[in-house]
C-alpha cells in the first residue's frame, strides 16, 4: 500500500476510485489490464489520500446534486478500508451536501457505514451494486478467493433490503467450462430474488480477456483447473469475447426468471436507474 496525492477526483460522469489495484484476487479481474497503465503491483494499492477533500471541493462547485458512483474500476471496500475509511469519509460528504451514490462493491465490508447509506438514502438515493458470479462458496473462493464469499454478499444484500436502501446485482463473469451452468445461474438468481434486488446487470453469459487480465487468468486455470487453459486456447485463441456456448440458453433462463419476478433485466433500464437523482426540479445551487 502506498499513498498519492492526486489533482483530481471525479470523472466527467461523476464517477470516483478512491483506490486503484485490489486485494480481492479475482482470477479474471479486468482491471489488471495493461491497457489500464498500471505503474505498481496491482496488489500494492495506491490510496488516494486527498480524496475527501477534492471531492468536497468539487460537490461544492456543482450547481445541481446528481449521484456520485465508486467501485466501478476498484473495490471502495478492500481490506485497508477497514484501517484507512476513506470510503466513508466520502460518503459523509455526499451525505452532506445532499448527493445521491451508487456504490459498487463484492464486500460485505459496505455494512459498516450502513448508517450513511440510510442517511444518504432518506435525503436523496443511495443504490448498493452487488457483484454476484458463483452459487457454490466453494468455487466462489477459488473464483475470488480474498474476499467474502456469495453467501456472505447474499446476507448482505438482505440487510441492505431491510433498511430501505435499493440494490442491483451484478451477474458478470459467469467463465465458459467453469460456472456457465443453469445450476449455477439459478442459485445466484434465487438469491437475488430473495434478497428483493431491483435490477440485474448481465452482459451476457462469458468473460473478456486483453493483455495483462489474460496472462493472470491463465495461471489461475494452470493452478486450478489443469488442462482448461488449452481448453481456452482452442475455442478463443486470443479473443476479447469469450462467449459461453451456453450462452443463448442461459440467457434465456435470466431475462425469464427476471420478468417473472418483476426485476430489471436490460442492462439500459437498470443504469438509467442507478444514475437517475429523484426530483430534478427541485434541485438547487448548494451556495
Amino acid at each position: 500500500m502506498h499513498y498519492v496525492d492526486v489533482k483530481g477526483i471525479l470523472s466527467p460522469r461523476n464517477g470516483m476510485n478512491i483506490y486503484r489495484g485490489c486485494t480481492h484476487g479475482c482470477i479474471y479481474c479486468d482491471s489488471r489490464s495493461t491497457c489500464y497503465q498500471f505503474t505498481h503491483d496491482f496488489e500494492d494499492i495506491e490510496v488516494k489520500r486527498n480524496a475527501p477533500q477534492l471531492l468536497e471541493a468539487a460537490l461544492r462547485k456543482k450547481r445541481r446534486r446528481c449521484m456520485i458512483g465508486t467501485g466501478g474500476m476498484c473495490d471502495p471496500y478492500m481490506h485497508c478500508e477497514e484501517q484507512l475509511r476513506l470510503t466513508r469519509q466520502c460518503l459523509e460528504i455526499i451525505d452532506r451536501y445532499g448527493f445521491g451514490v451508487a456504490l459498487q462493491t463484492k464486500s460485505d465490508r459496505v455494512l459498516q457505514d450502513l448508517d450513511l447509506l440510510k442517511s444518504i438514502n432518506e435525503k436523496a438515493k443511495c443504490v448498493v451494486q452487488m457483484t454476484l458470479t458463483t452459487y457454490d462458496e466453494q468455487l466462489c473462493g477459488i473464483l475470488e478467493p480474498n474476499v467474502c464469499g456469495t453467501r456472505k454478499r447474499f446476507e448482505a444484500l438482505k440487510t441492505l433490503r431491510d433498511n430501505g436502501i435499493p440494490t442491483v446485482v451484478w451477474l458478470s463473469p459467469l467463465l465458459p467450462f467453469i460456472n456457465d451452468t443453469e445450476e449455477n445461474l439459478r442459485g445466484v438468481l434465487d438469491y437475488c430474488f430473495e434478497a428483493g434486488v431491483k435490477g440485474i446487470i448481465s452482459f451476457g453469459v462469458g468473460v473478456t480477456l486483453r493483455d495483462g487480465d489474460r496472462e493472470y487468468f491463465y495461471l489461475a486455470l494452470d493452478r486450478h483447473f489443469p488442462g482448461l487453459r488449452e481448453k481456452y486456447h482452442r475455442t478463443y485463441g486470443f479473443s476479447y469475447e469469450c462467449v459461453s456456448p451456453n450462452n443463448d440458453a442461459l440467457m434465456k433462463i435470466f431475462h425469464t426468471e427476471c420478468a417473472k419476478h418483476g426485476v430489471m433485466s436490460r442492462n439500459e433500464d437498470v443504469f438509467r436507474y442507478i444514475d437517475e437523482f429523484p426530483d430534478p426540479e427541485e434541485q438547487v445551487r448548494l451556495f
